[in-house]
């Protein structure tokens, strides 16, 4: 799981994981968890976001079935950062099979920008070497993400 920092991604691990929000501070490096929902049994990796760690983000790319990445729906300034991040990790060799899940984080926050939206503004539709899928979400509520585990699991099974 990626996403710049202040995305959520620490926030959405807990939630899946506990069903509860737990606050965070900012990720230095990685944290590790085993994802259990449904017969889904995963791995899951949360990769720090700030600028520093970006660039180590490829060292945990090898086997990597899926890539989720966590948008902060309301930081419109950032976007453009996300989306370079986004290509740079699908140009990747060891990412050339794994499918991409887009979690637009933060939808329950007045002004934030919908999924299709963030969609248009990242130029999802000129995907077309990887499977991908855009799920709005709050990570505080966990509303929309266990609809995103579906189409993993979805996904899985059409494999």
């Amino acid at each position: 799981m990626v996403g710049l920092d202040n995305a959520g991604k620490t926030t959405i691990l807990y939630q899946l994981l506990m069903n509860e929000v737990v606050h965070t501070s900012p990720t230095i490096g990685s944290n590790v968890e085993e994802v259990v929902w449904k017969n889904l049994h995963f791995i899951m990796w949360d990769l720090g976001g700030q600028e520093s760690l970006r660039s180590a983000w490829n060292t945990y790319y090898t086997n990597t079935e899926f890539v989720i990445l966590v948008i902060d729906s309301t930081d419109r300034e950032r976007l453009s950062i996300t989306r370079e991040e986004l290509y740079k990790m699908l140009a990747h060799e060891e990412l050339s099979r794994a499918a991409v899940l887009i979690y637009a984080n933060k939808q329950d926050v007045k002004g934030s920008m919908s999924a299709a939206e963030i969609s248009r503004l990242l130029n999802l539709t000129s995907i077309k070497k990887h499977k991908w899928q855009i799920q709005g979400c709050c990570a505080l509520t966990g509303e929309g993400l266990y609809q995103g585990l579906e189409w993993i699991g979805s996904t899985l099974k059409s494999k």
